[in-house]
């Protein structure tokens, strides 16, 4: 009777023992076909390899919806791709582990990402760097995302967009611990019940694992498992390459529109009071990002932009946004800022100069009102291979709100011109500039104390521009007929500062 009562008891213990031991080894060894089957929905731009410890996720961080559209409080950044590649691609663990002290979002990981979504996309945290929550904040678009102050885009709350893609009852996030997290229900389309403070919970089928909300935390409001925190944010992960300084919030403004025209190129509409303003821009595989600012009156503020080194990551300074923050500050049209970043170009760069004044130098009087008022001699060397004409503009960055200030149009210049001279008016077209609405150079003029900025730009073309024969040509219609046939940008920095009298 004992011995059968052993011999019943131990085989029930065996029984119980076996589903046990295989939910152990499902997750002691991780499925990493099935982990990449999250992402596949999103190959080629996304793409995914493992090594013994850690699962790797590679993409540009820009997802295929509409971006930035919504957004109330905005710090004028737009989305940019970025390298998350190589050594500087986003990874979790395979083999997740409990973390002895769990660490809350509410405390901790105020910069950088605590998850990657399946579209490549980063998530932080749903509290920005202020614990304010992002979304009630209406720093966020009808996605859950918005870019950081490097122009890279991420998400504060769970994109829940992805199931209607990938299909519901799979993972649409991995966070950085490597836990999966899925969207409102489980698999089988249940509520998931009781959740933890981080939005988790343990199953029998999928063992630990998080779940979106549509209340805070909106996503994993914390790490169940081990992981290291560094300066602020989960280590490691990659970093964000900026290309344009960070700009302050503009107060008022409201993202109307995302666009993409064409590969790599974009196009943001938001409105302030009763204009409407646009952001236009490239990124190019040479690392150049070409900005079109256009104000309410239809005004133009052309900028160049590079990406030189890419980033060596993992690092230990997060993408976006960093611990702190500015302040606010007062309204301010989105134009280039004063005084301009000054970059040396390599030897080999497409490069604008002049023989009368160096990059980020002084404007001689001889080219200003307060001189001879003629134009000064400019030069270009390293031309890109396929240039059939050039362009030029030369503009005056406004401090504040002043309205731009368009000085010198020159187009229609043949691919075998290589300079002008000074107060060259053989060569080329000239458009008709915003100082007193002639087709000539138009000499610096400014009002007022203080050095003032002014960007020469030439722009290298693929093909003349189609413009309407015998119409007036300005800046606005220049820009938009080469759309398309920009091949690179040579910028020169100069300054002047009146004398008193």
């Amino acid at each position: 009777m004992t011995q059968r009562w052993w011999r019943t008891t131990a085989a029930g213990i065996a029984a119980a023992t076996v589903p046990v031991l295989a939910l152990a080894a499902r997750q002691s060894l991780p499925n990493v076909s099935a982990i990449a089957g999250s992402f596949k929905p999103f190959a080629p731009r996304v793409r995914t390899h493992a090594d013994a410890g850690n699962f790797y996720v590679e993409s540009d961080g820009m997802p295929d919806h509409p971006l930035m559209v919504g957004i109330t409080a905005w710090q004028q950044q737009v989305p940019l791709p970025q390298p998350y590649v190589g050594r500087n691609a986003w990874q979790f663990p395979l083999h997740p582990v409990p973390a002895a002290q769990p660490l809350s979002a509410k405390t901790h990981f105020f910069r950088g990402a605590i998850a990657i979504a399946a579209d490549g996309v980063p998530i932080f945290n749903a509290l920005n760097n202020r614990g304010e929550d992002s979304y009630l904040a209406g720093e966020l678009d009808t996605f859950g995302g918005h870019s950081g102050r490097a122009d890279d885009y991420h998400y504060h709350v769970a994109p829940l967009y992805l199931e209607k893609i990938m299909g519901k009852g799979k993972p649409i996030a991995y966070a950085l611990d490597g836990y999966p997290l899925y969207g409102l229900n489980e698999p089988g389309g249940s509520a998931p019940g009781k959740l933890d403070a981080f939005n988790g919970h343990t199953t029998a089928r999928l063992g630990y694992h998080y779940h979106a909300s549509l209340n805070y935390p909106y996503i994993n409001g914390g790490f169940h498992g081990a992981v290291t925190e560094v300066g602020g944010q989960a280590d490691p992960q990659p970093r964000a390459q900026p290309v344009r300084p960070d700009t302050p919030p503009l107060r008022g403004a409201r993202i109307t529109g995302w666009a993409r025209p064409r590969p790599d190129s974009y196009e943001l509409t938001y409105t302030l009071g009763s204009e409407t303003r646009h952001i236009r821009y490239s990124t190019g595989s040479d690392g150049v990002y070409n900005f079109d600012y256009v104000d309410g009156q239809g005004v133009h503020y052309p900028r160049t932009y590079s990406r030189r080194q890419p980033p060596q990551g993992p690092e230990r300074q997060g993408p976006g946004e960093q611990q702190g923050g500015r302040g606010r500050q007062g309204d301010r049209p989105p134009a280039p800022p004063a005084p301009p970043e000054i970059v040396t170009p390599a030897p080999t760069d497409f490069q604008l100069t002049s023989g009368a004044v160096t990059s980020g130098g002084s404007l001689p009087v001889a080219y200003t009102c307060d001189g001879e008022s003629v134009s000064p001699p400019v030069s270009w060397k390293n031309v890109p291979a396929g240039t059939k004409a050039f362009a030029l503009v030369m503009h005056h960055i406004p401090p504040g709100a002043e309205a731009p200030h368009v000085y010198w149009i020159v187009y229609g210049l043949p691919a075998t011109v290589k300079s002008l001279a000074r107060n060259d008016h053989a060569l080329g077209t000239h458009g008709i500039n915003t100082i007193n609405g002639r087709s000539e150079y138009a000499p610096p003029c400014s009002k007022g104390p203080g050095k003032k900025w002014y960007v020469l730009t030439l722009y290298a073309l693929s093909a003349d521009p189609k413009l309407a024969p015998n119409a007036p040509i300005t800046c606005d219609s220049l820009l938009k007929a080469m759309e398309g046939r920009i091949l690179k940008t040579a910028v020169l920095n100069v300054s002047y500062e009146r004398p008193e009298r």
